[in-house]
Order: structure tokens, then C-alpha cells, then sequence
């Protein structure tokens, strides 16, 4: 007669999830494939489609609530006539359960409901489905608009609130996000200090002193995650790179979309593929040697946390793909938009607060991977010359932090020399 919906795990990372928002309400016709609900993960809002057809019955864990994963959410009765009994059971449930334990990360059995992989599309429309944000999605259920009509503006036809807004004639809000890459002052050089992995946070909001503010979800799963990386055994190593040869690559190539973090990452995939052990990652079993090179990249968020998305096979994309990816990747990021597999698969890590003018600093190391490489701002130096003279160079730190279960300092010191060595006097091969 019904069937229930559980809190999904929507990341290996995700021990709880809050209710965004229900698109459907009690009484409502759901089809099989159809999203039913948004939940807010430790990382990103995902639609959570239904693995049945039926009627939303029940609603236990309402908007803004928070369930662990594997816990039920709501039940689905199999048909109109069924609710009422649906109903029933709902309030047996909720007055004699105890609240369901936090699941591990791995997918509850059986499960009810499957998160939406695909944005592709135009017109917000994937497999049929409309695609659009929970913000849009709220504001068309008050402003009574229909989202299937919509052309959806946002990254792969995504209807954002803007859409919504501009078809009900209401002012367009002015968007919240960040620029993806701040430019430079008029005057200013532009080399490795204009290449950011981040913008720089939003200004935060005005707090009362003394005044208590909770962590987001965002920020919860930073803290545990961090907690988990200060058990590991680490060490670091830092190099200095001169980076003259890439700085006039990059003024060479900007003008065709290429990102100065979208050559970091390509430097750091091609060095990465001949030293496999520092994209590696610890099991009790032993070293498990990762088939592919995706690099993880730090980007700061607007309202609090960071979240790490993935260039996936960097080493084999070229440089006008993986900066156009990356600039996908923040852009669906900020908005909270992006799946599971694109912040959680990576295999290596960049952390870059050259922007902020930070000359070294070490990152600590994500759980699961063996290796994060902090890089600092490039910066003119008076060095000597081989020919025993003096001369100005553009030079950057750079410390990497590795695991030191299955690293040694002799893989990070060949690791970063290879590096250093591709980009002082090979950065050309980076375009081919």
C-alpha cells in the first residue's frame, strides 16, 4: 500500500541531509523519475527523483528540517484511495519510533528514491524533466508560474529565479555570485597572482558580538573532514619555482579562455603521470594505486566552507577544454549545482592563495587522498644568474603535504622538481 522515502546519500561524505524544499504536497500525483524533493547535502542541492509512481501521502521531515541519511523522509501511497490509511501509519510511525541512526555513506536497501544526474539540455529540460533551482522552483509555486514554459538561462539551461522572475514581470534580482576570476589592477602585472582558484569570500555577514552562529552544512562537513586528515601522518616539502616561462604562455593564451588555474592543473596532471604513488590513497590492505588523474581544485564559498571541484582526467584534456570545464565547475559550484561524482573524485589537490598575496602556506591533506599541492603568489626576485650576474625572476613557493604511510620525502622532492622543471623551461607542451 506504500512505500517509503529515504534521506539518500548523496556524497561517500553526506552522514545527514536538510530538506531544501518538497515539489510535491501531500496529495500530490508522483510518476516514477519524477523529483520529489531537494536536499541540501554536505556539498550541493540535488533533486531527488522517485523510484515509484504513486501519491506523496506524508511529509515527516518537513522544509529546513534535518534527517540522517537512511532515515525516512516521507511515504508514497500506491494510490488516492490508499492516503488516508498512508496517513495512518505516518502518525504511528512518528509518534512510537525512535529517530532512524545515521546510515553509512553507501546507498540505503532498498532504495526509493534516485538523486538527478543529468542537467544537460535545453530549456531546463533533462529526459523530459524540468531542471531548475530549489530558489526557482519556490518562487514559481509563489508567483504561480509554470516552469515547464521556461527557457532556462542557467548553466546547461538550468531555470534559475531569474527566469522565473522575468516571466512573472517581477524586477530581476541582481545575481549573488562572485566573479570566477577578479581582474587584476589596470597597472598590475598579470601573471601567477591573477591566477586564482577562488574569488575572494563574499563580505560576511553583520553578527551581534558575542552572538553564536552555527555551522551551515557546508561548513559541518569541513569540520569533520578536517578533523579525519589530522590523523593521518603528514610531512611537507616546498620548492621554489620560477614561473617567467608560464606567466608568457599565459598572456599568450589567456585571450582564447585559458584560466591560470586550468594550466596549474594541466602542469600538475602531466607531472603526476609519471609519479603514481602521489595520486595514490592509503587502505588498511595497502596502497591503492588510482587509475585516473583528477585534480581537485580549493574554491571558497560565498556563504561559508570551501568545496573542492574535480577536473576529471585532467592529465588526457587539453588546456582550452579544462579551462572551460573549470570555469563550468565554479560557476555550478556557487550555485550549488554540481553532482556528486564532480567534488568527490579527486585524486590530488590544489589550494591556491596566491590571489591573496600568500607567498607559502601549507593545506591540509582531504581524507582519502595521498597528496595536496599549496601554491603561494608569484612574486619578481633578484637571484643569481647562471652566468654569475644578478637578475630579477618571478619566482613561487610551493609545499605539498603528503600522506606519510604511503609517501616518502624522496616521491614528493622528484615530484615537485619534475614540476618545476615543465614549468620553468617546457610550459608550450601544456597546449599541445
Amino acid at each position: 500500500m506504500s512505500h517509503e522515502i529515504f534521506m539518500p546519500a548523496l556524497s561517500s561524505t553526506m552522514t545527514e541531509g536538510k530538506i531544501v524544499s518538497w515539489t510535491k504536497a501531500t496529495g500530490d500525483k508522483v510518476d516514477k523519475g519524477e523529483t520529489v524533493v531537494v536536499v541540501e547535502s554536505d556539498k550541493a542541492d540535488m533533486d531527488v527523483e522517485s523510484f515509484y509512481d504513486g501519491y506523496l501521502a506524508a511529509i515527516l521531515v518537513g522544509d529546513g528540517e534535518v534527517a540522517p541519511v537512511g532515515s525516512t523522509i516521507a511515504l508514497l501511497a500506491e494510490t488516492e484511495a490508499d492516503i488516508p490509511e498512508v496517513q495512518k501509519q505516518a502518525q504511528q510511525q512518528s509518534s512510537s519510533a525512535s529517530p532512524a541512526p545515521a546510515a553509512t555513506p553507501a546507498t540505503p536497501e532498498p532504495a526509493p528514491v534516485a538523486a538527478a544526474t543529468s542537467q544537460n539540455g535545453s530549456g531546463g529540460r533533462s529526459s523530459g524533466r524540468t531542471v531548475a533551482s530549489p530558489r526557482a522552483r519556490k518562487l514559481a509555486k509563489e508567483l504561480n508560474v509554470e516552469l515547464s514554459n521556461l527557457q532556462g538561462s542557467g548553466p546547461y539551461g538550468r531555470i534559475v529565479a531569474e527566469d522565473v522572475q522575468q516571466a512573472a514581470g517581477q524586477p530581476v534580482s541582481a545575481p549573488t555570485v562572485t566573479p570566477v576570476m577578479p581582474a587584476a589592477p589596470a597597472a598590475a602585472p598579470v601573471p601567477m597572482t591573477a591566477a586564482t582558484t577562488a574569488p575572494a569570500p563574499s563580505p560576511a555577514p553583520a553578527i551581534t558580538p558575542g552572538q553564536v552562529v552555527p555551522f551551515n552544512t557546508l561548513e559541518g562537513a569541513v569540520v569533520r573532514n578536517m578533523n579525519a586528515s589530522l590523523s593521518v601522518p603528514v610531512f611537507r616539502v616546498g620548492y621554489t619555482i620560477t614561473t617567467d616561462a608560464l606567466d608568457r604562455l599565459y598572456k599568450q593564451i589567456k585571450s582564447k579562455g585559458v584560466t591560470m588555474t586550468g594550466l596549474l592543473a594541466k602542469a600538475v596532471a602531466v607531472t603526476l603521470m609519471k609519479h603514481p604513488r602521489l595520486y595514490a590513497s592509503y587502505t588498511e590492505q595497502g596502497v591503492r594505486y588510482n587509475s585516473s588523474i583528477n585534480v581537485s581544485v580549493a574554491v571558497a564559498m560565498p556563504d561559508g566552507g570551501l568545496i573542492t571541484p574535480v577536473l576529471q582526467n585532467a592529465d588526457q584534456v587539453d588546456i582550452y577544454s579544462l579551462s572551460r570545464r573549470w570555469k563550468d565547475l565554479v560557476a555550478r559550484s556557487r550555485s550549488k549545482q554540481l553532482q556528486p561524482d564532480e567534488y568527490n573524485s579527486g585524486t590530488f589537490t590544489l589550494s591556491n592563495l596566491g590571489m591573496f598575496g600568500v607567498d607559502r602556506f601549507d593545506a591540509i591533506l582531504p581524507p582519502g587522498q595521498g597528496s595536496i599541492l599549496a601554491i603561494g603568489a608569484s612574486r619578481p626576485q633578484v637571484v643569481a644568474t647562471d652566468d654569475g650576474l644578478m637578475g630579477v625572476k618571478r619566482q613561487m613557493q610551493v609545499n605539498i603535504s603528503c600522506d606519510h604511510r604511503i609517501i616518502y620525502g624522496a616521491d614528493a622532492a622528484a615530484f615537485l622538481k619534475d614540476l618545476a622543471q615543465l614549468i620553468e623551461t617546457n610550459p608550450q607542451s601544456l597546449t599541445l
